[in-house]
């Protein structure tokens, strides 16, 4: 038996009445903590929550206006208009003005929105009209306009944490009325762990995969339902939060990248197979892999760069899933090479002087077709001579194969 309003997915059933009840995000919901004192602050204030899917964004909103009773309007900005907009704000004016009773107005994906409809948004906000909510995937300061950024209080939601959602598995368990407590259910702990586990922090997904294993799982014969490893294993799909045009994409490759320049490539593999499994466009994984090859291991090892060049060749030709064998090979020869980024250090430095200091002439002698030029094959393959540079750029570190560079420039140096 499940509880009367099954039509109603579990996750909406459950969803928290109370902060008391709101599980996981800590770091901005503990006490004392910035989320939790403007929430329960007299002064009434914008936010903007932005973070993963399934963490409480929607959900913390609910609770707000239970709190500021207010009247709550939710809006998705993927459906919505202009001219939607502006008579929400109109309905917002005129309910504050006849019912003294503020909006909050909850604007879902509000990144969708462009700069004109956020514009909108702006009196109302400033004047206390509406209590506006923006909830979004992705950093705020990146896709909404100033005026909004600068009128909100911004939170970052983190997925929950494994514990978090074993705590909200056991309460729909166990809650009769809103949950799956009028249904004799038992779950092993090898169940329970494996659905929290592999969540990703998504509330959402969790819950809707234990109503779907509750549903799908037939009872024995003394009418109970066991869930059991497998049963879970069946009812979740493994989702990775990532996407190529958020900060999950670039976090990413930042992992990956600083774990090849760490010389980690154990790490490096691991952000790699993300990646793969994300289904990301494995040039653009190449693509970074030259540009580290110079940038992080340079002349400490001249044919990383040649590796990686003809990894970026092979990976088009030969194209997915193989393509992982080659980017699996150039990952682990980057990341065991060892680092110099004295070339990418001195290109800087001379680029610092030549478009802050005066412009400098090219000496006569090496001119076109100079007399006064030394050939310097004529003279056993080096003579002393100005080149123009007045200051050393390249230091070469005394490693790989950057300390023979060393070597050599030190022996010219002397007989110079």
């Amino acid at each position: 038996m499940v509880s009367s309003e099954s039509h109603i997915p579990l996750a909406v059933r459950l969803r928290p009445l109370t902060l008391d009840e709101f599980v996981g995000q800590r770091h901005i919901l503990g006490e004392g903590k910035l989320l939790y004192r403007a929430i329960s602050s007299p002064q009434q204030s914008s936010f903007l929550f932005y973070g993963p899917a399934g963490c409480g964004k929607t959900t913390l909103g609910f609770i707000l206006a239970r709190l500021r009773n207010a009247y709550f309007h939710y809006l998705n900005a993927a459906f919505s208009s202009v001219a939607e907009v502006k008579k929400i704000l109109k309905d917002a004016r005129t309910r504050l003005e006849k019912e003294n009773q503020r909006t909050i107005l909850f604007i879902d994906e509000i990144h969708r929105f462009n700069k004109l409809q956020q514009e909108i948004l702006v009196p109302d906000t400033e004047e206390g009209t509406i209590i506006l909510i923006g909830a979004t995937i992705y950093n705020p300061r990146y896709y909404l306009i100033p005026s909004i950024n600068s009128r909100s209080v911004q939170a970052e939601f983190k997925p929950l944490e494994i514990d978090d959602i074993k705590i909200l598995l056991a309460r729909a368990l166990t809650d009769k009325e809103r949950g799956l407590g009028q249904t004799p259910v038992t779950i092993t702990n090898k169940a329970l762990h494996y659905i929290a586990l592999h969540s990703s922090g998504d509330a959402r997904r969790a819950l809707n995969s234990l109503e779907m294993a509750v549903r799908t799982t037939p009872a024995g014969e003394d009418g109970k339902i066991i869930l059991d490893l497998e049963v879970a294993k069946d009812s979740i799909q493994k989702n990775l939060v990532y996407d190529k045009k958020d900060a999950y994409h670039y976090d990413t490759i930042s992992a990956f990248i600083k774990s090849i320049r760490g010389s980690d490539p154990d790490s490096a593999l691991y952000w790699l197979a993300k990646m793969i499994v994300s289904g990301e466009d494995p040039r653009f994984i190449a693509r970074r892999l030259v540009i580290l090859a110079s940038e992080d291991i340079g002349n400490a090892e001249p044919f990383a760069l040649v590796l990686a060049t003809n990894s970026f060749k092979a990976v088009e030709f030969v194209g997915m899933p193989e393509a992982q064998l080659i980017l699996a090979q150039a990952t682990v020869y980057l990341a065991t090479c060892p680092k110099s980024n004295t070339s990418y250090k001195a290109l800087n430095e001379a680029l610092a002087d030549v478009r802050e200091e005066e412009t400098k002439e090219v000496p006569d002698h090496i001119k076109t077709h100079s007399d006064e030029y030394k050939y310097p094959h004529a003279f056993g393959g080096y003579i002393e001579q100005e080149y123009g540079a007045k200051k050393r750029y390249y230091q070469p570190l005394n490693i790989g194969y950057e300390a023979k560079i060393k070597g050599f420039l030190d022996q010219i140096k002397k007989k110079g």
